[in-house]
Parts: structure tokens; sequence; C-alpha cells
């Protein structure tokens, strides 16, 4: 069973961090990411986001789902970019390199292409910090660290209902599927995809009924206990910083200082070669 946006319990010196800091270091590694068209930087970025996750005993196996979904989302993007603004790159760095001796409005210039490889490193350095976060943070962790920033303990609670809630749904899915498949409806790859896209929508009325259920459980439940009658609480998976702490958060600070940096040494958010 894929799992998708599961927390993946292992010994780490990132799992070792408070959720509090992953949370703040992804917000700051994000921010440098999206903030530069530096392909220098970026590079950089897409080699410590790899190395990070070897770091954080990650496997590709664990989050496959979510990497092709992108890179399908990536290629998509990409090509429809290039079908409605296919001289957007040379509008940016401001001169028109045809290559291979072609010329015209869908012809490949190297400004494009070099804006392509920025927009892809870009993801390439977001994406799977993104994936480290959620992999290596416990949800009743995750919502302290939001409440720990100063954004309300029922909202953040929410948000670790919701993950927490994620590899249920996946769990009951699976659950419904194989029970259709015992009845004779089959789901494996044997059949059409029309067949399966038509037996996997008819699991979504279960699906959705038994989420509902255990939805009005929850709710009564934390209505019993008075959650959010007080304006504050406390949190059991809550955890003081620490050295490795700081140190991440400042790391990760230093990358805006030089996303800022080299956006002033370029004249601008992009590095320009052609010049």
């Amino acid at each position: 069973m894929t799992n998708l946006f599961n927390y993946i319990d292992r010994p780490s010196p990132i799992h070792r961090l408070t959720g509090a800091t992953k949370f703040v270091c992804l917000m700051l590694w994000s921010f440098a990411a999206m903030s530069t068209y530096d392909t220098r930087m970026l590079i950089g970025l897409v080699i410590g986001s790899m190395i990070l996750f070897k770091i954080g005993r990650i496997h590709i196996k664990d989050v496959s789902f979510m990497l092709g979904f992108t890179v399908v989302f990536l290629v998509i993007n990409s090509v429809m970019i290039y079908i409605f603004s296919p001289h957007h790159g040379t509008e940016i760095y401001g001169t028109c390199t045809y290559l291979w001796g072609t010329s015209g409005r869908f012809a490949p210039t190297a400004e494009q292409l070099f804006y392509h490889l920025n927009y892809l490193l870009k993801y390439l350095a977001t994406i799977p910090i993104v994936l480290l976060f959620v992999c290596t943070t416990n949800p009743s962790e995750f919502a302290a660290s939001l409440n720990k920033v100063g954004i309300k303990y029922s909202v953040a609670y929410s948000v670790a209902l919701a993950l927490r809630y994620i590899p249920d749904i996946q769990k009951q899915y699976h659950e419904i599927s194989q029970a259709g498949q015992a009845r004779g409806i089959e789901m494996t790859k044997k059949a059409s995809m029309v067949k399966r896209i038509k037996a996997a929508s008819g699991i979504l009325i279960p699906l959705i009924l038994s989420s509902m259920d255990r939805i009005e459980i929850i709710s009564n439940a934390m209505e019993l206990r008075g959650f959010g009658k007080e304006k504050k609480r406390t949190w059991y998976m809550g955890r003081p910083f620490k050295a490795p702490d700081i140190l991440a958060m400042i790391g990760c600070g230093l990358l805006i200082l030089l996303s800022v940096f080299l956006t002033f040494i370029n004249g601008g958010r992009y590095y320009n070669p052609f010049i």
C-alpha cells in the first residue's frame, strides 16, 4: 500500500529535531528557493535536499508516489509554459539565441531552455524538503510546533488530525478494495484502465460514509473533553530547543541572506549567463 503524507518513524538526526525547528527551516528553505532564480544557488539547494534525504533515512520508495506525481506535474506545466510563452526566457534575459539554426515562434532558444532549467531546479529544491518534513515530523509534534510559532492551537490541532487521518483513509481504501476484489471485482493491472477507474470510484461512497462516522466520533470525543474551552493548552509532544535546533535554523536563515546577496550581485532575481 502506497504511503501518502505519512510519518515514518526512524532514528536520524532530522527526526531528533523539534517540530518547530523543522517547520521554521521548511519555511526559510522554501522562501530561499522560491525567491531566487540564481542557478548556482538552486543547484546547491537541490544537492543539499538530497543530502538531507540521506541523513533523514528516507528512501525513494517511501515517497515514490508523490515524486512521480511531481514529475508529471512539472512536465505538463513546462510544456504549457512553452506553448503559451515560448519566448519568456528571452524577455527575461534580454537576448535571443536560437539553437540548431532554427527560427520562429516555437523555435528553441538557449534562454528559454535555461529558464526551464531554473524552473525545474526550484521545484527539485523545494519538494524533497516538504516530503522530508512530512515524513520526519510526528503529527502531534507538528501541531505543537505550529502553536509554538504563534498559530492558534485549535487550528494547529486540526492540521495534526488531518495528517493523522490521511494514513487511515489509505488503510480504509485498501481494505474496501480488498473486500471488493474478494467478491470478484477486478482492480489489478489485469483489468483495463476504464474498469479500474470505475471500480475505484465505487469505493468512494463507502469510504466517505465510514469517514463521516469517524469524524463524528472524534468530534464528540473532543467536545466531551472540553476541547477549545481554554485559550491555551499543554502539548505532550512539545520539546524545548537544543543546540542542533538552533544551528539548523541559523543555517536556513543564512540561505535567506545568501538569496538576498545574490539578488543584489545579479541586479535582480535572475542569474544571467548570456551577458
